[in-house]
């Protein structure tokens, strides 16, 4: 295949698609490589890193949409970029079209390829490709919260460890998957009081065997989430649903009993947001208030962190990449990989896209079986 990236043009977005050794591999597979002028400055990759490695480079994102099979990116394309759509050819990123109807219709109508990072799975319940920025958004969102705990970013003036005779920071993290995994262990770090819930149990036994008593455990209800959320300084939200909608568990009438000053760090933007008044930021613009309550919404947390995570995107992604680059058909064998495609030839194949649409969904299998 032509397999090419380009640079990406959500705001403040500075991963790349494709690193240079990513390039390597693909080339020392049969493929060609085509990537952008500049594409992975922002990340920290020259150009010149890029030819020495074998990518034959292009002046302009108009010329590698032209000339390729796939192209590798890291967000989902914008409006500005759905008219390089067309039949046959292949979008291999983080899509998360449960959120964006206007994505999904443009690839249905143009009857492109999508393959999500975000759905595909080996075994149909952990996510390879997701779990590396699951890891740096969780520990990123601790972060954040902490600067804006801050004074002079709008918070109650709270340092999250506290000091000696002082009270730490109480943070409630809901959701304890990958992200919220990542973000206990930031906050528990950092020396806050901290709550967790989740409606796994076991998941609950593990962390309450990990952290003891440095972490209360509950178990996901509306009730507890209500009456935790009263006396929370930092809220992170860190609930997924593989492909779906996040479900709204924050809820704004239960900012009439929350601290002034607080802050909801909403994790789950990407997939619509966890609380009723989630709307997406960027690095640029992170937060804006309502009742009193900071919200930090930012939908690519870990572009903030380029070189670090562009490089552990592509450990996760690159090895399904390869497949798919040795022909669709072959590809659409790969249980994974079938998994993580979510339109093909003018049809939704991921049944929780098709719900949020209330659209028809196809079965994967079927479809090749008649449209190899």
């Amino acid at each position: 295949m032509i397999v090419g990236s380009v640079k990406e043009i959500k705001d403040s977005e500075y991963r790349v698609g494709l690193t240079p050794n990513a390039v390597n591999e693909y080339r020392l597979n049969g493929n060609t490589v085509i990537i952008e002028k500049g594409a992975g400055i922002g990340a920290g990759f020259s150009d010149e890193e890029y030819v020495r490695f074998g990518a034959i480079i292009k002046e302009s994102a108009k010329e590698v949409w032209d000339a390729v099979d796939m192209m590798v990116k890291v967000k989902e394309p914008l409006p500005s970029e759905y008219k390089y759509f067309r039949e046959g050819l292949i979008i291999y990123t983080f899509l998360h079209l449960a959120a964006d109807e206007a994505l999904t219709k443009a690839m249905l109508e143009s009857k492109v390829t999508g393959i999500a990072y975000e759905t595909i799975s080996e075994d149909g319940k952990t996510l390879p490709c997701l779990r590396p920025m699951s890891e740096a958004a969780g520990r990123l969102s601790v972060l954040e919260g902490v600067k804006y705990l801050q004074k002079p970013f709008g918070g109650r003036g709270l340092l999250l460890s506290g000091l000696p005779g002082v009270k730490r920071a109480r943070v409630m993290i809901i959701g304890a998957g990958v992200v919220g995994m990542n973000a206990l262990k930031m906050a528990v770090g950092l020396e806050a009081r901290v709550t967790i819930l989740d409606v796994d149990l076991n998941k609950l036994v593990e962390i309450d065997s990990l952290y003891g008593s440095k972490v209360t455990t509950l178990y996901s209800s509306e009730a507890n989430i209500r009456e935790t959320i009263k006396t929370q300084d930092l809220v992170i939200g860190a609930v997924l649903i593989p492909g779906a909608k996040a479900p709204k568990l924050i809820k704004r009438e239960y900012y009439q009993t929350m601290r002034p000053g607080s802050v909801i760090v909403d994790v789950a933007i990407d997939q619509g947001g966890s609380t009723e008044v989630s709307k997406p930021t960027t690095h640029l613009n992170p937060v804006f208030q309502v009742d009193g309550i900071t919200h930090y919404c930012v939908a690519n947390m870990p572009g903030a962190v380029a070189l670090t995570t562009t490089e552990a995107l592509n450990n996760a992604t690159l090895k399904y990449g390869l497949k798919i680059a040795r022909g669709k058909a072959k590809a659409l064998d790969d249980l994974a990989i079938r998994r993580g495609v979510n339109t093909y030839n003018g049809y939704i194949t991921n049944k929780e896209v098709a719900r949020a649409f209330d659209l028809e969904y196809f079965d994967i299998l079927d479809i090749t079986k008649t449209r190899r």
